[in-house]
Order: structure tokens, then C-alpha cells, then sequence
């Protein structure tokens, strides 16, 4: 299942006084060595000559950007069995025209240049790195961000490559071959996506709009470009919704039953529903000199209506407004005497039912009008750090503001009068570009509760039940510290279980030899039995700290709650440093055994919350290694304490040397490259929108380095044919059933292989505006579980895989090979299925029955 995905970082609001302030504003842009006797990874993954289903995601030229004022140790060498080639002839995952591409001004100067100064700006100075103020970081970042971006280089547009995401997602709706309770949820999804995308990334393009920019990042056409990508998304959606899924849901015996369609006894029964569980709940409000428009809420729904004759009191006011509050439910079943049959299912939305009743609300006047609409506000909340003198106190007083931000985006029904439209326009400042006419629901995803009424009932239109295993690794582990004191342990969610780290937390609060624990939340949920277990250990005597971040877009609210609750008992809670978001997943735990304390760690790549463990692609690392631990004891320190960051052992740690580091290992395989060797990158990660790192790559591709990225969502480097070099990028971004999530990168010059696992994204934010880790694995066996589980099975992938063309397009691969999807052939492997693995170690299942929607593979 895929869900959405975080944006971007919340905008300094200047302090009118030295009070907490906390506002909803529009944000600015800111932008070891191992052996082995083989090629590590498929040097060309598959392409299909299927035909194509193309989701675009066109390149603009390259704007201006606006001025803003604002070593790891070696490991022993390993020798790994081979992997093949994939047998199928290769077909070029892109082709155009490179007399389109922008002549270079200086093919390498500019590169170099940029990136010169970049490595010069991360160098580490003496033997301490020590605590950069917020100022001298902010600074950094903003230099960084104000390098001029190479120009010869075809830079692809964020916000596209974003909206093009959200295509991809959207084609899992339109598969006949996925249940259709589960196209429906995925067609949910892609409206909470394009949300998030109104409420975070479009202030600042409208903004432009408005103020008439024609030449800038942010500009007139660069508004009109995403509100266009927009709108065609929307009638997509609304095309699919009307015209192919309500028609299979009928058949399948499901009606979503319009007041048109009801017969006189479910008029009666919505009659009697409204009158005893709606009607109470709404007041309409007639606009006149007295009665202003009213605050609407946002993405709440409402409904404006036109009206003529007089009131009681002699008034003609024309206009009034209907707040629906959000407490009702959006979709109520009919009792099944009146769904219409046996195994029939009748649903009535509330719209349908408020709209089938207004006129009741308006007595003695006639309705000549009406429609839904729904309201989208930046949502972005700035807090100024430096200004507040409580972190947790100004952002709940900023959470109150949120739901009134900027409008960005108005949805009304189709049938709504241009009279009505451009009083709302007019009402919240927007062109005519924002407005969204839909035939149906003004927000799909409500929809989630027709799931929710029918997900007991009808089984065979979901997927199968997923239900993680248990770690292999951890089978007969009944005490999980002496198995990790042995060796260190990997686990693949959702393929494999979290309850595995649960449980290590379980254990550790239980275990009286346990003295400390300490842990960073990031998103946690609103209900964790993680937290309930700090709680825990607390009351029986144990030390513990928690990292809470209380800016992680969205899940403030549920922070904050955990902090309060987490500080009432006695935890000591820190809330990381001011002007840097703590991204990094780490747990660790202090036990006293018979030679001393002993250090137990746990990082991942994705966040302590048990319910998304379920949903979304991760690995979870357990070690007992004390270099590792070390270092996490020390990030904790920094944290807590604010002082300096000693010289670490084994952890790369952004803003200090995270990037710097990615930088020096693309740079090396650049260098094997020019010295004839093997050279080749594959990197996994959800976005890749540092230019920095992105115009390393590039170079290194220039150089004769082959380059493979699995890039789930936003990406602003095309890919690259060939070089003359031999060197080339391809991209391809992988949607599935779950949400890819996990950050996994590998480079490999001459006959050293580097491997390392990361909680961050190659964003700039990531890595200058963030807290963020990174570590490098060297045990081989688990090397080559990350590298045949992570890299090469999603490589091999021509079923849910999608590559980036050099003009910014998506293609999507339609293969027919035995390697299926990688998420079906991990969850086969992971579960009871006989495997074997081929001589890569990728693999494959052996006469068993498919996965819901793939074909046997054998």
C-alpha cells in the first residue's frame, strides 16, 4: 500500500516581540573495502518492449532561483558466489533526442566548481566537530542552496517529479487485475497525496502568480504548469471513480445510492437519519453586514447556497453557508432490508443526504442553488525557534492557527454557477486556476470509509492479509541480547515483523539488569505501545530519555501529547536542537552484565511506529557493536547536552558528515572509473532533490561510471544514456503494494565495495537541516541480504517498476519474466514458501501458486 509521503521544512517566522510566535506561513524554497570475485550487482536491469503506460513529468527549462535572505573501518574481505546478468536482451531504459538537451556552457567547470566549494564548506577542522550554532548552520545551507546549479545539466522539475509520483500511484487504480476495494483505496490515496501537495508545496508558486513574477523558481508559469498537471489528475481521478469503479462496485452488488436512486423506504430511513444525527449538528448561516463569511476549516466540507425570497425578518440576503462538521460520518450503510436483496450492500454518502434536505433547513425560502465545496490552506507551521522560549508551548498554540492558513485550492461541484465560483474565488483571493470542478464527492478521500464499512464483509475484493513474519534470524531467540551480543541482526519490514523491536523494548524494560534506555520519536502514532513501554520503564526504576521531534510535518499534535505524557511520569524528554529537525531512528539500551555495562542498539530506516511497520519498506538494525553504540551514545549526548560532537567511529551524521561523506564515496568510484576499473553506484531512497549529490552523480556518470538509481518519488536528475565514457544513469522508481521507504546505498570502485544504510533521503533538507544517520554495514551475510533483498530484486523488477526517461517522463514496465515484482517475491520468500537462491542470491520461489495478481514462477 503506499500512503503519503512528507514534504518539505517549515519557513523562520520573524518575532514581533520575544512572546512565543508561532504562525502558518508559506515556506521559502532551500533549495570498507570488501572483495569479491564477481560484478555485484545485474549490470543492466530489465526493460520490456510491452507497451508502455506512460505517466509524465515534463522538464521546464531551468529558472532562476530567487535569493534567499535567509571514515568508516575496514572490514575483512569476503568472497560472495556471482550474480548473473539478467538473461533477457536489453532494451535502453530511455531514449531522446540529445539535440534537445540545453548546450553546456561549461560541461565541467561548473560541476567541479560547485562542488569544490561544497567539500571546502564540509571540511572538518581539528579534531573536534564541534556544535555549529543555529546562524552558522542555516548559513551553510543557504550557500550550498545558492550554488549555482551546473546549467548544462537538464535539471528536472521537484513539484512535476512529484505530481508525477502520484500518477504512478494512480495506475494502481486503474489495474483490472488489483481487488477493487484496493483500486479504490488507491485512488484515496492519490487525493490525500495531492493534499499535501496544495497544503506544503503550492503557496509559494501561487504567491509568484500573484504578484505577477514572470522570471523566477517561483513564477506565473510555473504555477500555471502544476495547476495544469493538477487538474488533469483530478478529471483522471473523477473519470475512473464514475465511469469504471462505480459500475464494478454495482456489479459486485455495492451501490453508493443517490437520492435519484432511492426508493420511498430508504428516503424514509435517510429521512429519520437526518433528522435524529445530522440535522442537530449543522447551522446554516446566512451572509449579510451581521453575519460575515464564516471561518471554514481546512479540507472541511461545506456547502454554499443561493437563495431568494425574505427572511422573518424582511431580508433578501442571497448567500448562505453550511459547515458540515468533521465529527459525522462521511458514509453510513443501509440496513440490509433495504439495500435492495440478498448479499446487496446500499451506502449513502452524507453529502447526498444533506443536499436531498436542504431546503427543509431554509423554511418559507426557495433553494435556487447549491454546492459542495471544500476549502485547502497552507499548512505549514513556522515556528521561530530562536525567539521562543517554549518549543511545545508555541507549536500547540500554532496547531490552533493551522487549519486557517492561506487558501490554495478550492473544490466545488461540477455543477456549480460561475456566479457562485467566482465569489469564492473572490473570497479567498485565488484565480481561476484553483478552482476545482468535481463530478462526484469533493473529497475522495472519505472514501476510505466505504473500505472501512465493507473490509469484514468483502474479503475477496482486498488483497490477501499480509502478515509479517517473525524473523528467521531470531527463531528460538527467546532472550534477544544474547542472540544481538553474538551477532548483529537485520530485519526487513514488513516482510519481516517489528514486534521483533517491541519486543527488544519489552525485554529490555522487564529485564532488572537494564539500567538505561534511550530512544528518539519521530512518528510514533497517536497509539504506541512503544511509548506505553517508556512509560513502563520508568515506573519500574530505569533511566530514559527520549528524543521527541516536535516538528515532524503533521504528526505535531500527537508529539507533543507523547512528550506531556512521557515528561508526566518522569521521562526525561529533549526535544533535539533548535533549528534542526532530529531525523534519525535510533534506540538504545544500557544493560549491566558480569564485565560492565553493555550497550544494545537499534537504527532504522524508518520510524518506531507499529502500524506503518506493516505498510512500508524498511530495515531494522540491531547491534551490540560497541564502536556503534558508541557513536549513538554520543548523538544522544549532543542531543540532550548541546555540546560537541566528538570524532565518531562509525556513524555518519548529518549536518556534519553525512553529505561530505556520500561525496567522498561517489568520488572514489569516479576515480576507479578513470583509472580503468570497476566502477558502479545503486542507490535506493525515496527522493533525490539535492542538486549536490545529484551533480556528483552526473559527474561521476561522465566519467564512465554506471549508475543506478531506485528513486520512489520526487527526482530532479534525468537519466543519461551512455556516455562516451561508458558511463550512464538510469532511474527507476518502484510502487507497489507497500510504500517503499528504506534509504540503501552501495558503490563499489575497483575491488572495494562500501555499503551503508540511512535514515535520510539525498535531500538538501536531509542533510543540512536535519539530524540524520548513516552507518555502514560489513558483515557479510548481511551485505549480501541487503544487497540481494534491497537492490538487486528491485532491479530485476519489470512488473511495478517505472524509469525516468531524459525528458522527465515515467514509462512503466509491463514484462513477462519469472522475476515478477520484488515486493511478491520477498513476501513469497519470507513466508512459507520453498526458496532457493540463484546464483546472485536473489530470490526465487519454486513451484508454489502466485501472488494475488502475478503469475507462477518457476
Amino acid at each position: 500500500m503506499v500512503t503519503k509521503t512528507s514534504a518539505a521544512t517549515a519557513k523562520a517566522v520573524p518575532a514581533t516581540s520575544s512572546k512565543t510566535t508561532a504562525k502558518t506561513t508559506p515556506a521559502p524554497r532551500k533549495t570498507t573495502a570488501v572483495r569479491r570475485t564477481r560484478a555485484s550487482l545485474p549490470a543492466t536491469p530489465p526493460s520490456s518492449d510491452a507497451k508502455p503506460v506512460t505517466a509524465s513529468a515534463p522538464a521546464p527549462a531551468p529558472r532562476k532561483r530567487r535569493t534567499r535572505t535567509s571514515a568508516p573501518a575496514t572490514p575483512a574481505a569476503v568472497v560472495i558466489a556471482s550474480v548473473p546478468t539478467p538473461t533477457s536482451a536489453p532494451v535502453p531504459v530511455a531514449t531522446v533526442n540529445s539535440e534537445a538537451l540545453p548546450v553546456a556552457k561549461n560541461p565541467s567547470g561548473d560541476i567541479a566548481g560547485a562542488l569544490d566549494t561544497v567539500r571546502e564548506l564540509q571540511a572538518s577542522s581539528g579534531s573536534l566537530w564541534s556544535l555549529k550554532s543555529r546562524q552558522q548552520i542555516q548559513a551553510e545551507a543557504e550557500l550550498i542552496v545558492h550554488l549555482e546549479r551546473p546549467a548544462h545539466i537538464h535539471w528536472l522539475d521537484r513539484d512535476h517529479s512529484i505530481l508525477a509520483f502520484n500518477e504512478r500511484v494512480f495506475d494502481w487504480a486503474t489495474r483490472a487485475d488489483v481487488p477493487l476495494l484496493e483500486r479504490l483505496r488507491y485512488l484515496t490515496i492519490v487525493s490525500s497525496n495531492l493534499d499535501e501537495f496544495f497544503e506544503v508545496r503550492v503557496a509559494d508558486h501561487l504567491e509568484a502568480f500573484l504578484d505577477g513574477v514572470l522570471d523566477d523558481e517561483y513564477s506565473v508559469e510555473s504555477y500555471r504548469k502544476i495547476a495544469r498537471k493538477a487538474h488533469e489528475l483530478v478529471q483522471r481521478q473523477y473519470t475512473l471513480y464514475n465511469q469504471v469503479l462505480m459500475p464494478e462496485f454495482i456489479g459486485q452488488g455495492i451501490e453508493i445510492i443517490s437520492h435519484g436512486k432511492r426508493n420511498a423506504a430508504q428516503r424514509r430511513w435517510v429521512s429519520d437519519y437526518f433528522d435524529r444525527e445530522v440535522r442537530p449538528l449543522l447551522t446554516p448561516v446566512a451572509l449579510d453586514p451581521a453575519h460575515p463569511f464564516p471561518q471554514v476549516a481546512n479540507k472541511s466540507l461545506n456547502f454554499i447556497v443561493r437563495l431568494e425570497g425574505e427572511d422573518a425578518f424582511g431580508h433578501t440576503n442571497e448567500i448562505a453557508i453550511v459547515k458540515v462538521p468533521r465529527v459525522l460520518p462521511r458514509f453510513v450503510r443501509l440496513p440490509d432490508s433495504l439495500s435492495g436483496g440478498k448479499g446487496k450492500i446500499g451506502v449513502i454518502s452524507l453529502s447526498s443526504m444533506i443536499r436531498a434536505h436542504l431546503a427543509e433547513m431554509f423554511h418559507g425560502r426557495k433553494v435556487v442553488e447549491y454546492s459542495q465545496f471544500r476549502v485547502t490552506r497552507h499548512s505549514d507551521l513556522a515556528v521561530v525557534e530562536g525567539e521562543v522560549q517554549n518549543l511545545r508551548t508555541a507549536l500547540r498554540k500554532g496547531l490552533q492557527h493551522r487549519h486557517f492558513g492561506k487558501a490554495t485550492r478550492i473544490e466545488v461541484s461540477y455543477s456549480c454557477s460561475e456566479q457562485v465560483a467566482s465569489l469564492l474565488l473572490a473570497q479567498y483571493g485565488l484565480p481561476d486556476e484553483a478552482l476545482f470542478r468535481v463530478r462526484g464527492p469533493v473529497n475522495l478521500v472519505r472514501l476510505t470509509q466505504v473500505i472501512d464499512l465493507l473490509d469484514d464483509e468483502r474479503t475477496d475484493l482486498l488483497f490477501p492479509k499480509w502478515i509479517p513474519q517473525w524473523p528467521r534470524s531470531l527463531k528460538n531467540s527467546e532472550n534477544l541480547f544474547t542472540r544481538i551480543r553474538q551477532r548483529d541482526v537485520l530485519i526487513h519490514q514488513p516482510f519481516e515483523s517489528f514486534d521483533a523491536v517491541v519486543e527488544l523494548l519489552r525485554q529490555a524494560v522487564k529485564d532488572p539488569s537494564v539500567l538505561a534506555i534511550k530512544q528518539t520519536v519521530y512518528r510514533t502514532g497517536s497509539d504506541s505501545a512503544m511509548m506505553d513501554l517508556l512509560r513502563e520503564a520508568v515506573r519500574k526504576g530505569k533511566e530514559v530519555t527520549a528524543v521527541v521531534e516536535l516538528k515532524a510535518r503533521f504528526d505535531e499534535e500527537n508529539n507533543i501529547n507523547w512528550a506531556e505524557a512521557l515528561e508526566s511520569i518522569g521521562v526525561q524528554v529533549v526535544y533535539g536542537i533548535v533549528g534542526l529537525k532530529t531525523h534519525a531512528k535510533m534506540l538504545l539500551i544500557t544493560r549491566r552484565e558480569p564485565l560492565g555495562l553493555k550497550r544494545y542498539g537499534h537504527l532504522s530506516t524508518g520510524n518506531y511506529n507499529p502500524k506503518t511497520a506493516r505498510l512500508y519498506t524498511d530495515l531494522s538494525y540491531f547491534t551490540a557493536n560497541d564502536a556503534i553504540t558508541a557513536d549513538m551514545d554520543s548523538v544522544f549526548t549532543l542531543l540532550a547536552s548541546q555540546g560537541t560532537l566528538p570524532p565518531l567511529k562509525s556513524l555518519l551524521v548529518a549536518p556534519f558528515t553525512l553529505q561530505k561523506s556520500m561525496l567522498d564515496a561517489i568520488d572514489r568510484v569516479r576515480e576507479a572509473a578513470a583509472g580503468g576499473q570497476k566502477a558502479r553506484i545503486v542507490a535506493k531512497m525515496n527522493a533525490l532533490t539535492d542538486w549536490v549529490l545529484a551533480a556528483a552523480l552526473h559527474k561521476a556518470a561522465q566519467a564512465g561510471v554506471q549508475v543506478d538509481l531506485i528513486v520512489r518519488g520526487a527526482c530532479v536528475l534525468p537519466a543519461q544514456t551512455v556516455t562516451d565514457k561508458g558511463g550512464s544513469i538510469r532511474i527507476r522508481s518502484i510502487v507497489g503494494r507497500f510504500l517503499e521507504h528504506s534509504r540503501v546505498f552501495y558503490f563499489q570502485a575497483g575491488e572495494q565495495e562500501d555499503l551503508y544504510l540511512s535514515s535520510a533521503d539525498w535531500m538538501n533538507r536531509n542533510m543540512n537541516r536535519r539530524v540524520e544517520l548513516g552507518w555502514q554495514v560489513t558483515e557479510p551475510a548481511l551485505r549480501q541480504r541487503i544487497i540481494d533483498e534491497c537492490l538487486i530484486s528491485y532491479l530485476l523488477d519489470d512488473r511495478d517498476a517505472w524509469v525516468l526517461k531524459e525528458d522527465g517522463s515515467y514509462q512503466r514496465l509491463q514484462g513477462d519474466s519469472i522475476n515478477a515484482s520484488a515486493q511478491q517475491v520477498l513476501a513469497h520468500y519470507f513466508s512459507t514458501a520453498p526458496v532457493v537462491r540463484t546464483r546472485g542470491g536473489h530470490p526465487q520461489v519454486l513451484e508454489q501458486q502466485p501472488p494475488s495478481g502475478g503469475k507462477k514462477t518457476s
